[in-house]
């Protein structure tokens, strides 16, 4: 058994092993054209073990000058728990070290629970950062419910009456919901930030601390917080400067919360709130960018589609402002 620099006569047998360990799954992933790239213009190399000419592992690696980077770990899936993924992580490591690269990275999906108990067991911890992309090639990627080269579709609700709404109890036992009267900007933008970062909010990232101030502070504007074992799980806005019309401006939950049944308890009390102000109507909108259950909730809920808008995306426009600065 050695660990050796990948052949031409391994390709067949390598992206076999890729395809045998599910590393093909995304449609994207090209394997003939990653391993022309890694080996090309000297972009990185593919390190192999064999096995009296059998192909057993893999691992793709390169780096930048200054973090070094694997890809393809495979493993013969008969072969898994003898170590051999262990022993050529340790090669490509070693490889690189010599190349005075000072620190190894690797990307895993959160999903994928497994190869991160994997490779934490080898070492690696999780970095407190975020991971970003964009693509070159263009090739659109699904963003929401469309592609991220399309515009944006908004959908406006509306309901003119109270609706018979049954009572919801949350998933979460200590819970707790409350007007957060005299909120402060810095609150209220992580309470936006925290619930709206993956649904690409931003048009109160637009705003200064003093404009911002200046919509809180205004007693038709509420902010309500639903609070679960102690801690911020989401939030909805009133609006009610437009009376008798009154607007659902902002509701969502912080995605570590998403699917433990708040959605519908914070709904159903947004609206009981909303209309114990006896407006003549109630407005929400959503977008093509929403969780894909919020606009099929808001139907439930009574909510009825009055009109449709196409927008461009946040990254599409010059102004566009996805994070603070």
């Amino acid at each position: 058994m050695k660990i050796r620099n990948f052949l031409p006569d391994d390709r067949a047998a390598v992206i076999d092993l890729w395809r045998r360990c599910g590393l093909l799954s995304n449609p994207l992933n090209d394997p003939g054209r990653d391993i022309d790239f890694c080996l090309g213009e000297g972009n990185g190399e593919i390190l192999v073990l064999e096995e009296d000419g059998a192909v057993l592992a893999t691992a793709m690696l390169g780096q930048d000058g200054h973090r070094g980077w694997v890809y393809y770990l495979a493993t013969e899936p008969d072969r898994r728990h003898e170590g051999l993924g262990r022993r050529l992580m340790q090669a490509a490591e070693h490889r690189l070290r010599q190349q005075g690269v000072p620190k190894m990275q690797l990307m895993v999906r959160d999903s994928n629970s497994q190869a991160i108990g994997y490779y934490q067991r080898l070492g690696y911890i999780r970095e407190p950062a975020t991971l970003m992309s964009r693509r070159l090639d263009g090739i659109a990627r699904p963003l929401g419910h469309q592609m991220d080269d399309e515009p944006v579709i908004i959908t406006y609700l509306e309901m003119t009456e109270r609706p018979p709404l049954p009572r919801i109890e949350p998933g979460v036992k200590r819970h707790a919901l409350m007007r957060a009267h005299d909120i402060t900007t810095e609150f209220y933008r992580y309470l936006y930030d925290a619930v709206g970062r993956p649904w690409y909010w931003t048009d109160r990232k637009k705003l200064s601390d003093e404009q911002l101030a200046e919509i809180l502070g205004d007693p038709a504007v509420e902010v309500y917080v639903l609070y679960a074992n102690g801690a911020p799980a989401g939030f909805f806005e009133l609006d009610g400067r437009g009376m008798p019309r009154l607007e659902l401006a902002y509701f969502g939950i912080l995605p570590d919360y998403i699917g433990k049944g708040l959605g519908r308890y914070l709904l159903e009390a947004a609206i009981e709130t909303a209309w114990n102000q006896e407006p003549k109507r109630l407005t929400v909108n959503t977008c093509t960018l929403d969780h894909p259950s919020a606009l099929p909730m808001y139907q439930r809920f009574g909510f009825k589609p009055y009109d449709r808008e196409e927008v461009p995306a946040p990254w599409q426009t010059e102004d566009n402002v996805l994070d603070f600065a």
